[in-house]
């Protein structure tokens, strides 16, 4: 896949251990991509465990926020694993096979820290790191789902959103995992594909009309929609519910798990700080760290920001104190030492497809 890279022109850059494509041709114009035809995106560097065995359900449970139960085989689960002080070790996909076969998809950098975790806490189940046996390629777009269809034996187009299946063949390429999943907010899938096959696949599908895609795009696009990005947005001295992700945190789970008891502390006090998205109204960029400055005293700091290539507006998330997080609210961001101000907004800033 690198030589493909190159081949195509990126700009490469070292990201979580990995050299990666940071844009092609330019972020403005593979954003575009995405939104309003077909984009493909190398993910390679994300990391696989799975569970086996037949306490693996009940070993799972006890991992994740979510929960598992409520997901037949065949679905996705977004979730999240938690430190016993409730912070985000990661934010994770569960894609359950069935109760005896769950295969997660962490990020780049937790592969090796996710794993030691999971394994360390397996219960009894059998817990195996598997991300060097994957490639992984996303296709998102409104012409991705057309895309995908054409290339895939069997087919995939009536799948759900979230859900996935296994050992389809895809552009010829035997033994691939097809899932209806994405980080930009657009239709399309994430295929899961043999090594030695992915380089087949993504000349398929530039073959095919789709746009290479980078890093920039990708954070470009899953800002737009308000996606969290582990390690900014969210980390292990933040929890999913300051995250706003409590939609993922099943506290009334029968089985708990693993920082239960530390979130149902934090939602019994109150949040004093929360994520929230904001619009510059003053000219400038929000950058990840850059201050949140309330009547000239640091309150909070930017996670994540952007120019949307959509709204030609500036936008961001940030952690302000839950008194600051109403809609509306005004605050200054510090760029360059220059309070710009700014004001908190529904998210997400742009309506997502999916």
């Amino acid at each position: 896949m690198y030589e493909a890279h190159l081949a195509a022109g990126a700009r490469i850059v070292e990201f979580a251990g990995f050299d990666m494509p940071v844009q092609y041709k330019g972020l403005l114009e593979e954003h575009a991509a995405v939104r309003e035809r077909v984009g493909i995106f190398d993910v390679s560097h994300m990391g696989e465990v799975t569970v086996d065995g037949a306490k693996a359900l009940d070993a799972a449970q006890h991992l994740v926020t979510n929960d598992l139960s409520k997901c037949a085989d065949g679905q996705a689960q977004y979730s999240a694993l938690c430190n016993d002080k409730g912070g985000v070790i990661d934010d994770i996909i569960v894609y359950r096979h069935s109760p005896e076969k769950l295969f997660i998809c962490v990020n780049a950098s937790g592969r090796e820290k996710d794993f030691d975790w999971m394994k360390g806490h397996s219960q009894g189940a059998k817990v195996e790191q598997h991300s060097d046996d994957w490639a992984q390629i996303a296709i998102q777009g409104p012409q991705a789902p057309a895309l995908v269809e054409s290339l895939c034996k069997p087919g995939v187009i009536d799948l759900a959103y979230y859900h996935f299946r296994p050992n389809v063949t895809v552009a010829g390429v035997p033994g691939c995992v097809v899932a209806r999943t994405g980080y930009t907010g657009e239709d399309g899938f994430e295929v899961f594909v043999p090594p030695d096959g992915a380089r087949q696949l993504w000349d398929t599908l530039v073959a095919k009309g789709a746009t290479p895609c980078g890093l920039g795009a990708r954070d470009s696009l899953r800002l737009e929609v308000a996606y969290r990005l582990y390690g900014n947005d969210m980390d292990e001295e933040h929890s999913p519910l300051e995250a706003g992700l409590g939609w993922i945190v099943k506290l009334d789970k029968p089985t708990g798990f693993l920082g239960a008891d530390a979130l149902k502390r934090q939602k019994a006090e109150g949040l004093k700080r929360k994520l929230v998205g904001f619009k510059l109204t003053g000219k400038g960029i929000a950058r990840h760290g850059y201050p949140v400055v309330k009547d000239g005293q640091r309150v909070g700091e930017v996670t994540s920001g952007t120019m949307s290539p959509v709204l030609k507006e500036p936008i961001g998330l940030a952690y302000v104190p839950t008194g600051l997080s109403k809609i509306g609210t005004a605050f200054d961001v510090e760029i360059r030492g220059k309070p710009v101000p700014a004001q908190v907004v529904k998210t997400p800033f742009v309506e997502k497809i999916k």
